[in-house]
């Protein structure tokens, strides 16, 4: 058996997913991503895209104009439509949300329940 030993900085990369250019990192939500990325990129409009959906135009704008998160049956209904894994885009969606998380990390009073 052979033990490495690892700094903090090189765990914090080897556990952080590559990015594989999906998702700019830009603090942007998903839905911004898939508008551009995908739905634009596609000339599929707002109103083509919720009726292919079954759901409501003010449900597609929310989501693509950040006002909305995505949802596991939203990404789902990507995969269908335009061939991006519902995981992946998932994926990204709880990537942004644990960064939003972590800019108010430090006001989080919570202490350990593990013994030192």
């Amino acid at each position: 058996m052979v033990n490495f030993i690892i700094d903090a900085e090189t765990l914090d990369e080897l556990s952080t997913p590559p990015n594989y250019g999906l998702h700019p990192l830009t603090g942007d939500r998903v839905g911004t991503w898939l508008k551009t990325q995908i739905v634009e990129a596609h000339g599929v409009s707002i109103n083509d895209l919720a009726e292919a959906f079954g759901v409501s135009r003010q449900s597609i704008s929310s989501l693509l104009n950040g006002r909305a998160a995505l949802s596991a049956d939203m990404a789902i209904r990507f995969e269908h439509a335009f061939g991006v894994k519902a995981e992946t885009l998932m994926r990204m969606q709880a990537r942004y949300e644990l960064g939003k998380a972590r800019e108010h990390e430090a006001d989080l009073a919570v202490r350990s329940l593990i013994a030192a």
